[in-house]
């Protein structure tokens, strides 16, 4: 009896578990590999039906939550050592079960397992999306891939959800009346239910036969994602039939429709660009037939016809920038001419740049190379022309070059006297598709009370400078042979014109003194060009930007103050920009400004932003073929290079640094 008790108390420090009893026909037959032996002086019939009754009176005294002590006792003395036991303890500890062994499931298992889940909430949500107006069962099938042969026997037990039953019924059915699966289908259902223990399981869906093929009038947002084609594919359609034509407000995405390799039979290589670029392919038989010499204004093969224009100017106008500078002969450079060339206030460069310098540095190709420094690798050196210390350079976008014909230039000089020629004139014209240019810069006699020898300097400069040349006029009967800015479209007339202000210094200085802001009226009433150019003496037919910058002549050298030298010069505005067209309102001026910061001169140099009117032209005139200072080009790009590497390095060993201070 001690030895019973002894046996069946349960230490104090073992943790006590409450656990149910097995169901009874789980404890009337032994586990196996295990036998049951009957309490002493007790048979075995009569030791069962003993065992049974005390285990349903255990039950009555400790409910369900009891475990029974004869199961894990089979050697205890009678029913009343037992009973004494139960009383001791209610429950006894029990070793933990053995856990069921099955096999898990692979990383890819499980993957696929999760994204099957994925595509499945993803088809319901399109299936009921009011969004979407049609849709494909091929492509529906498609989204719902079938799980790998593998994973079947690791599937068969995966948990069922209220919702996956429903959602197997929309998706084996898509295309039939709701509810109405086919027989191949139950069975299969019927079939996953068994294997899994009375389980539903969602059946293998598989695509009966090959996707449709695509149509361009799918408005589905599945569709349209998982093939990649752009909205404005719409504008391509045509209602009457199947053949994709470009309209006019519209155009395809070939980049996005093309990176997804997909080939449209219906599409036609009219209304698509080139698979490799956006630029528009080319038929073989157009290049046998097509001829550049003898292309007409709106002929499709016309190089420098309206449609090449539509293509690079849907606008049909081009951005020109225009600068003079009166260096003074001064070697030092500036160190930065980003100032100068790309101004802050326009958020875009322009298309073309043409600096026009007076008395230049002695170092013209450094001059230039610094210029191409400046803007960098989207611009190439078109043409650039001397005449004596005048520089003329004309920088054009790369991608233009193709549109110009070729350069022609043209000098004139209005001192002969001197050795070196600082006073004249220099030209340079070119057509850009149908539209001719003209840019001159000159520097006329100095003196604040030598108009008239200003006024003859005009006028030998218009009827001395020999242009056009090879080049034709694009309007001969509107031309002059005594005046050459008349044979030109579009005419750009920039310098140091040396008209002054008749006013003393002590009257501009006080009128500067009165913070006129950008208000320039009260100067300006006294400026010797624009008083000539009202009564036509000068500039005929030509205009000006509204001046709203101090006057850039004269200040002293690295400084931001006037003439303080013993001459003491009239601030005056002797550096201007003017233009002239043959068509009206064909030149918006868009800014017209100096540039304070550059002050290696005692001039401010002088800029002006336009844009000007474009026309298609015919192919009849002599191309420049691409031609561009490519020495020049290399050069200044390897110097950007250098300088920017040079900057990091600096910014580097800046912030490497440490500073030590002893206090």
């Amino acid at each position: 009896m001690v030895r019973a008790r002894e046996r069946t108390a349960p230490s104090a420090a073992a943790p006590q578990r409450v656990q149910l009893p097995d169901p009874p026909e789980r404890q009337a037959r032994p586990a196996p590999g295990r036998t049951m032996n009957p309490p002493d002086g007790l048979s075995g019939s009569r030791a069962d039906g003993r065992v049974l009754r005390e285990h349903q009176a255990m039950r009555k005294e400790a409910g369900d939550s009891v475990a029974s002590p004869a199961e894990d006792h089979p050697d205890t003395g009678s029913s009343g050592e037992i009973k004494a036991g139960l009383r001791a303890t209610l429950f006894t500890p029990k070793p933990p079960r053995q856990p069921r062994l099955e096999r898990a499931a692979s990383l890819d298992e499980q993957s696929w397992q999760r994204r099957r889940r994925r595509l499945l909430k993803t088809s319901q949500e399109s299936l009921t999306d009011p969004n979407e107006t049609s849709s494909s069962n091929g492509s529906l099938q498609e989204v719902s891939p079938s799980p790998p042969v593998a994973n079947r026997g690791a599937s068969l037990g995966t948990p069922w959800h209220p919702g996956s039953l429903q959602d197997a019924a929309e998706t084996s059915s898509f295309g039939k009346s709701k509810g109405s699966g086919s027989d191949s289908e139950k069975e299969a259902f019927e079939q996953g239910k068994a294997l899994s223990g009375g389980k539903p399981r969602l059946p293998r869906i598989a695509p009966p036969r090959a996707l449709p093929p695509m149509e361009i009038d799918v408005v589905s947002r599945a569709l349209r994602t998982a093939h990649r084609i752009d909205s404005d594919c719409t504008d391509y359609w045509r209602g009457s039939g199947s053949k994709l034509v470009r309209q006019s407000g519209g155009s395809l995405s070939d980049t996005r429709l093309h990176g997804s390799g997909m080939v449209c039979d219906s599409c036609s290589t009219d209304s698509m660009k080139s698979s490799f670029s956006l630029l528009a392919p080319i038929r073989a038989k157009d290049v046998r037939s097509r001829s550049y010499l003898e292309g007409s204004l709106l002929a499709s093969g016309a190089l420098l016809g309206a449609e090449e224009l539509n293509r690079y100017f849907p606008d049909r106008t081009i951005g020109i920038f225009v600068a003079t500078w009166n260096m003074q002969g001064q070697k030092e450079l500036p160190e930065n001419l980003d100032d100068l060339l790309l101004p802050t206030d326009p958020d875009y460069a322009q298309d073309m740049y043409i600096i026009g310098v007076q008395e230049g540095c002695p170092d013209r190709r450094e001059w230039e190379i610094r210029l191409q420094e400046t803007l960098g690798p989207h611009y190439v050196m078109l043409f650039s022309a001397a005449h004596g210390v005048l520089y003329m350079s004309v920088f054009i976008r790369r991608d233009l070059i193709w549109f110009c014909s070729e350069v022609e230039y043209s000098t004139v000089t209005t001192r002969i006297v001197s050795q070196i020629k600082t006073k004249g004139a220099l030209g340079i014209s070119f057509t850009f598709f149908g539209t001719s240019f003209l840019f001159i810069t000159s520097h006329f006699t100095s003196g604040d009370s030598k108009v008239y020898e200003r006024i003859l300097d005009y006028n030998k400069i218009i009827q001395a400078l020999a242009l056009p040349k090879n080049v034709p006029d694009t309007n001969p009967y509107r031309s002059s042979p005594s005046d050459v800015t008349t044979r030109f479209d579009e005419v750009f007339w920039f310098g140091d014109f040396n008209f002054r202000l008749n006013q003393d210094r002590e009257a501009v200085n006080l009128i500067l003194n009165q913070n006129l802001e950008m208000d320039m009226s009260k100067l300006l009433q006294y400026d010797q060009l624009l008083k000539e150019m009202k009564n036509g003496s000068v500039f005929k037919g030509f205009q000006e930007a509204a001046i709203h910058f101090h006057p850039s002549y004269k200040f002293d050298i690295g400084q931001d103050c006037y003439d303080t030298t013993s001459k003491q010069r009239t601030p005056s505005y002797t550096d201007r920009v003017v233009y002239r067209s043959r068509h009206k309102n064909d030149i918006h001026a868009v800014k017209y400004s100096s540039c304070p910061i550059i002050r290696t001169s005692d001039h401010r140099p002088v800029y002006g932003l336009f844009r000007v009117k474009l026309r298609p032209g015919r192919d009849n005139i002599p191309l420049a073929a691409g031609q561009f200072d490519r020495e020049l080009y290399l050069f200044g790009i390897k110097r950007r290079i250098t300088r920017d590497l040079k900057k990091r390095q600096e910014l580097k060993d800046q912030k490497s640094s440490r500073v030590c201070t002893v206090s």
